[in-house]
């Protein structure tokens, strides 16, 4: 239902003759190629200014986060909207304050249920609160990441992939691809790059799925991130680590604490982000969001 209304949007909108290096840019895998890099690097120059030029004031950070996030959403929709020629739906305005929303209290509550599993296990202390200014720098970390990273993997990965494999494909690519690039953070472990392919690969491309929007997906990732190291002190994927407003202890074995690359290398936090992100394809294969294949179509 959903793939048939996207397909009647797109022909209308690309209608009529087309200049030839038009036709070349809206083939799918061109498409990656092309817009992909350009928001890669966007994410290199917003690191490079919260995470480097801007590291010791953490206001400065986060509006500098909040620009580039800004701009790498219009560069995506003008691409969207001149190249592939349709209304830039995932993006849509009305939705984004409830979706972005749930999305942030889904992320949230699920890293604290994490971290609840793993205090009766005996596994994650709190030893005291730090103050409370300690929790900025996470807040600009949680903006450029989920921002980038969903508009990377979910709006220009999976849904290219996804218009010519079907959903099928396009879920498996996607996750690999998110999960591997992880493996260049400074603390990235083997077992962790897999562990994020399966459980955050999964669930967050099912919350884009099931809604067709990145708003559930983005806030989803924005709030994990921010509460895992802006409010637990927990390493980010290997890749960010600070103490956040609780001064906390994690020890136990590797496969609870994930060690250095953080709780997302932990088997609790994999069983649940798993768990839930079947419970989301679930919904919306029933819902019938799931698009087929076009390969070996005429």
């Amino acid at each position: 239902m959903v793939h048939q209304e996207q397909t009647k949007n797109l022909g209308d909108a690309t209608a009529g003759p087309q200049p030839l290096w038009l036709r070349i840019l809206q083939f799918p895998l061109i498409r990656i190629v092309v817009l992909a890099p350009v928001l890669f690097v966007l994410m290199g120059i917003s690191n490079g200014f919260w995470g480097g030029q801007f590291a010791d004031r953490p206001l400065l950070a986060i509006g500098s986060a909040a620009v580039m996030a800004a701009l790498a959403i219009v560069v995506y929709a003008t691409f969207v909207r001149f190249i592939e020629r349709r209304p830039v739906s995932e993006l849509a305005r009305v939705p984004l304050a409830r979706e972005l929303s749930l999305g942030l209290l889904g992320g949230a509550g699920l890293y604290t249920l994490c971290v609840l599993i793993l205090m009766a296990l005996g596994v994650y202390r709190v030893d005291g609160i730090n103050h409370v200014i300690l929790v900025l720098p996470s807040i600009a970390m949680a903006i450029s990441s989920s921002v980038f990273e969903e508009l990377l993997h979910r709006g220009v990965i999976f849904r290219n992939v996804e218009e010519l494999a079907g959903s099928w494909i396009a879920l498996l690519v996607s996750a690999l691809i998110f999960g591997l690039r992880h493996l260049g953070n400074p603390d990235a472990s083997l077992l962790g790059a897999l562990a994020i392919t399966v459980e955050a690969g999964l669930l967050l491309a099912a919350l884009f799925i099931l809604t067709r929007r990145l708003w559930l997906s983005i806030g989803f990732h924005m709030g994990w991130n921010f509460v895992q190291s802006g409010i637990y002190s927990g390493s980010v994927s290997g890749a960010f680590e600070q103490s956040g407003l609780f001064k906390a202890t994690l020890e136990g074995p590797e496969f609870l604490t994930g060690r250095s690359f953080g709780m997302e290398g932990s088997v609790v936090a994999f069983s649940l982000c798993t768990a839930m992100g079947l419970v989301v394809l679930y919904r919306a294969a029933r819902g019938g969001h799931f698009v087929p294949s076009r390969l070996g179509s005429r």
